[in-house]
C-alpha cells in the first residue's frame, strides 16, 4: 500500500512495511517536536579537542573492538539492499563471470588506503557506500569519495544509505557526547555522523560525481514486545561518476 503527496517541491512516497509500520520517502526533513528541539538546542558543549584526538586515533580499534563484541548477532538481514537497490540485484545476475569464488575480499582504510592497488581503475560497477560515512570523520569524507572515484566506471553510480538528521539514535545521544555539527561518539567510542541531504549532496557533487537520487527515507521501528515504535531517519542516494567530453563525443 502506498500513498504519495506532491507539491511543486517535493514528492513523498509513504508504504507499509513487513512489520505493519510506515517507510515514507520524499526530500522533506523530518519535523522536531517542540520538546526535542529545545533538547538539541540545549546540547552545544562539545567534547574537548584533546579527547576528540584521542578519538580519531583510535577510531579503527574502537570499530574492532565493536565488530568483535556483535559478531554477526548485531546485525539481522531484513533483505532491503535489493529491494531499495536495484541495481545490485540486477548486476548480480547478468553478469556471467558472477561466481563467489572470484570474489577479491580485502581489507583497507578507504581515508587513506589507495584503492588502485588491489582494483583496476574504471573497473566497478557498482559501489556501495551503505552506513560507511556516518562512521568516518566528517573531514575525512571527501578522501572516501575521491578514492571510490579512481575505481568506478564512467556512468555507474554509487549506492548510499546512512543515517538522517533527526533520527532517533541522534536524539538519544546524552548531553557530552557531541564532537561537531550532527557528530556524535557513542559511550564505546565508536562515532556517528548524522546527514542533511544538503551536505551530502555537496559533499559528491565537490568530488564530480553528479546526483541522481537524493532523499529523507522516514520508517518507524516497532518494538512489539515493549510496544514502542520510533522514529527511524535514513538518506538514501545514487551518485554517478560523470562519462568524460571524449567518451560522449564517441558514443
Amino acid at each position: 500500500m502506498f500513498q504519495e503527496n506532491t507539491s511543486a517541491n517535493c514528492l513523498n512516497i509513504t508504504t507499509s512495511t513487513e512489520d505493519g509500520a510506515f517507510q515514507k520517502k520524499g526530500h522533506n526533513a523530518r519535523i522536531l517536536s517542540p520538546e526535542e528541539a529545545e533538547k538539541l538546542a540545549k546540547d552545544q558543549v562539545l567534547v574537548s579537542e584533546f579527547k576528540q584526538l584521542k578519538l580519531e586515533k583510535e577510531a579503527q580499534k574502537n570499530w574492532d573492538l565493536f565488530y568483535k563484541r556483535n559478531s554477526t548477532n548485531f546485525f539481522k538481514d531484513r533483505h532491503w539492499t535489493t529491494r531499495e537497490f536495484q541495481e545490485l540485484k540486477a548486476c548480480r545476475e547478468k553478469n556471467a563471470l558472477y561466481s563467489t569464488e572470484r570474489c577479491k575480499v580485502f581489507q583497507c582504510d578507504l581515508t587513506k588506503d589507495d584503492l588502485l592497488e588491489n582494483i583496476p581503475a574504471d573497473s566497478v560497477d557498482v559501489v556501495t557506500l551503505i552506513f560507511v560515512l556516518s562512521a568516518i570523520h566528517p573531514d575525512k569524507m571527501h578522501l572516501v569519495l575521491q578514492n571510490v572515484y579512481k575505481v568506478l566506471k564512467p556512468g555507474k553510480c554509487v549506492l548510499f544509505r546512512d543515517y538522517g538528521l533527526y533520527d532517533h539514535a541522534m536524539l538519544r545521544f546524552k548531553s557530552g557526547s557531541k564532537l561537531g555539527e550532527n557528530f556524535y561518539v557513542r559511550q564505546d567510542g565508536t562515532r556517528s555522523y548524522f546527514f542533511t541531504k544538503e551536505f551530502l549532496s555537496h559533499l559528491f557533487k565537490t568530488e564530480g560525481y553528479e546526483q541522481v537520487v537524493n532523499e529523507y527515507v522516514q520508517r518507524e521501528t516497532v518494538n512489539r514486545k515493549e510496544d514502542l515504535r520510533v522514529p527511524r531517519i535514513f538518506l538514501q542516494s545514487k551518485f554517478q561518476k560523470p562519462f568524460s567530453k571524449t567518451q560522449v563525443l564517441a558514443d
